[in-house]
């Protein structure tokens, strides 16, 4: 027991440095970068929707539904991002990215349950060339995010009512880099804004089921994460440089400038959803989430053109079993979801709010003796808009994730 708590640990907080998801995304430039989905592939391929828990599966959108619990369950989950960019020119360029989803693990003990694991909240990745009209060329550039590590617990306060809470801290860095190049000048000029990021959040949930008749079960949830501040260390370097052949920079010279550290409001966030369906067949659900993001502003740096707004999400998917404890039939005893999003950022540039759309869809494969599960989803969808000079983006998604369980804390018996 000891030894597999350990090896959990240690995969745990070897995760933390690789858990960052990428993006390619030009909108990722603002604020702390572009938000991520902060679920399992299960709740993707259902539109996102966090509703739902059981005694198999890991919610990581919910800390209730660690309550419901009744084997150790392993989870790790990634992602391939393909993105395609167009403007209002008709322009397009393709960009994709792999990357790390999420790591944890949740234990039952009784009517508890706890949990804990390493996920990304944003991420920042972009590369742009713009060709001005005296020769000039600037190049941007940006990676980084934020993550967060989290510790929860749920408690089942009885048959049909659970509650929850996780404890996350926030952690991560964001550069964002312009090299100006000028053909009659011998050397280029570089300005490099970092930022440190740290704070502690939490949230609240709960968990409500409840049999309608026989078969039929009405479940719905409720999650509140409040307000908390972000701490960003800022720091500038100015710098002229030389770009070498194989692409490497060769600094000059370098200034340091001062600038002020702040501290970032993140915007609270309310969800509630419900959902009706039969348990280990069929359900049906549907979310919504309130942000709370006008109060929100970037780190380091201002900009005339963006604003932002308190936004509003729409999450609406289900999933079918067609007969989940067949001994014939494989096929039956697979999970098929599917779902459909659409979110308001709470960003608005150049007067146009930035907003997604997505569908999903995927399958739950059954793996080893027990529940395991190996899970694939596929989105496509689109984000924000060509017009005032912006892009729009196309995006694909393939996740895949194992879901492993055991079971911890069994009483030995002598015969």
């Amino acid at each position: 027991m000891i030894k597999k708590i350990l090896v959990v640990v240690l995969v745990v907080i070897t995760g933390v440095s690789n858990a960052q998801e990428g993006t390619s995304s030009p909108y990722s430039f603002y604020g702390v970068g572009l938000q991520k989905f902060k679920g399992t592939v299960e709740n993707k391929s259902m539109g996102g929707l966090g509703i739902l828990a059981d005694s198999i599966h890991l919610n990581l959108q919910n800390p209730a539904s660690y309550g419901e619990l009744r084997l150790t369950t392993y989870t790790l989950g990634a992602n391939y991002n393909g993105l395609n960019l167009d403007n209002a020119a008709g322009d397009d360029s393709y960009k994709d990215n792999a990357s790390l989803d999420y790591l944890a693990i949740g234990i039952p003990a009784g009517r508890f349950g706890f949990g804990f694991g390493v996920l990304p909240v944003s991420s920042v990745g972009y590369q742009t060339n713009t060709f001005n009209s005296d020769g000039s060329e600037s190049q941007f550039f940006g990676t980084g995010g934020l993550n967060k590590v989290f510790i929860a617990t749920g408690f089942k306060v009885n048959e049909n009512l659970s509650v929850g809470l996780d404890i996350n801290y926030n952690f991560g860095n964001i550069e964002n880099k312009a090299i100006l190049r000028r053909p009659e000048l011998q050397f280029d000029t570089r300005e490099i804004d970092n930022s440190d990021l740290s704070g502690v959040s939490l949230s609240f949930g709960l968990v409500y089921k409840r049999l309608l008749t026989e078969k039929l079960e009405l479940t719905t949830s409720f999650v509140s994460t409040p307000s908390f501040k972000l701490a960003s260390e800022n720091s500038i370097e100015l710098a002229t440089i030389q770009i070498l052949t194989n692409g490497s920079e060769l600094v000059v010279e370098r200034q340091d400038l001062e600038v002020e550290d702040r501290d970032l409001d993140l915007p609270a966030e309310l969800k509630f959803g419900a959902g009706i369906g039969e348990p280990k067949k069929w359900f049906v659900g549907a979310e919504y989430t309130y942000l709370d993001a006008k109060d929100f502003d970037n780190r380091s740096f201002t900009a005339d053109n963006v604003v932002y707004e308190n936004a509003s999400k729409f999450r609406l998917g289900g999933y079918y079993i067609p007969k989940y404890n067949s001994l014939t039939s494989y096929l039956n005893r697979i999970v098929y979801r599917t779902g459909l999003r659409y979110e308001e950022t709470g960003l608005n540039i150049n007067g146009q709010a930035i907003n997604e759309f997505g569908i999903s869809f995927g399958v739950g494969l059954p793996v080893g003796n027990l529940f395991s599960n190996a899970n694939v989803g596929f989105e496509f969808g689109t984000r924000g808009t060509t017009d005032a000079g912006l892009v729009r983006e196309e995006f694909f998604n393939l996740s895949l994730s194992l879901s492993l369980n055991d079971r911890w804390f069994r009483k030995v018996k002598f015969n």
